[in-house]
């Protein structure tokens, strides 16, 4: 009878422990609500940061002739061209977000999942506004956040300005072995561009909300002139009209004519030059664009 009693009260002292035990890790069980409460915290505490990845930013378009143009250059016969002023008129410039790369020389139209334009045309001189600046701001607008990899724009007379009636006018001076030559060239030809993504030492698009980012439009003009700092067989000059072509229809070292005038003056074989080279200008830093509507 002793030994029952002995080990009923062991029974009944470890179910008092086992009980204590349990109750002793009920906090414990709690913890993964507790763990949970953190991380939905965490969550809310990331959440504006998220909320603003997806808004808006400021996307500004710039005009960029490059080197060539702010600072002379010498074409491939040798004239030393200093440009007083590179007019260009500029419309419907709009830029594009695409799932996939934009690859203008495909044929393909753009696909694209955003887009932004400007409002207005904008005639922009590529000499330079401000000595201290590579390019030029054409204008800015607000635009949804994400990574802007492709450009279009369209070239057109020019309403009013210095440019009145004229998609591009170059205005400088060409000097060669003690001769100078003031021009003024005046294109009537219209030009559109459809360009995928900028091509240079720094990438350009990636518009994070409450941020601002450029795109650049560039123009290369040594694919008119050439460039006697590359070889003579070098691509850049063998396609290039240079300005011999020019100089030869001067008049008292002057020269101030549009496109109707050069054809007349110019051969049939340069003036054919010129116009397969002006679709050529246009380019996204070194990338390359589609011209469209050569006219």
């Amino acid at each position: 009878m002793n030994q029952s009693l002995a080990f009923l009260s062991s029974v009944l002292f470890l179910g008092t422990i086992v009980l204590q035990s349990c109750a002793g890790q009920s906090p414990q069980a709690e913890a993964p609500a507790s763990d949970s409460a953190t991380t939905e915290q965490a969550a809310n505490d990331d959440a504006p940061e998220a909320a603003n990845s997806d808004g808006t930013g400021t996307l500004q378009i710039r005009a960029n002739g490059e080197e060539f143009v702010r600072e002379g250059f010498v074409t491939k016969d040798g004239w030393e061209i200093s440009f007083d002023h590179l007019y260009v008129n500029l419309v419907d410039v709009t830029a594009y977000q695409t799932d996939a790369g934009f690859d203008p020389e495909a044929g393909q139209p753009i696909q694209p999942k955003e887009q932004v334009s400007l409002d207005e045309a904008k005639t922009v001189d590529l000499t330079g506004e401000n000595p201290a600046e590579e390019t030029v701001l054409v204008g800015e607008v607000e635009a949804p956040s994400g990574r802007y990899n492709a450009l279009s724009w369209r070239m057109i007379p020019a309403a009013d300005g210095p440019a009145a009636g004229y998609p591009m006018v170059l205005q400088g001076t060409a000097t060669k072995d003690g001769e100078t030559i003031d021009f003024t060239l005046r294109f009537e030809e219209e030009l559109a561009f459809v360009c995928g993504d900028f091509v240079g030492d720094e990438r350009k698009g990636f518009l994070e909300a409450g941020d601002a980012a450029d795109l650049e439009a560039t123009f290369h003009f040594d694919h008119l002139f050439g460039d006697a700092e590359a070889p003579a067989d070098d691509e850049i000059n063998t396609g290039a009209l240079g300005f011999d072509p020019f100089a030869a229809i001067a008049q008292n070292n002057q020269l101030d004519a549009n496109s109707t005038q050069l054809q007349e003056q110019l051969s049939d074989a340069e003036y054919s030059t010129l116009l397969e080279i002006l679709p050529s200008l246009g380019h996204v830093g070194e990338g390359h664009c589609q011209e469209t509507t050569l006219t």
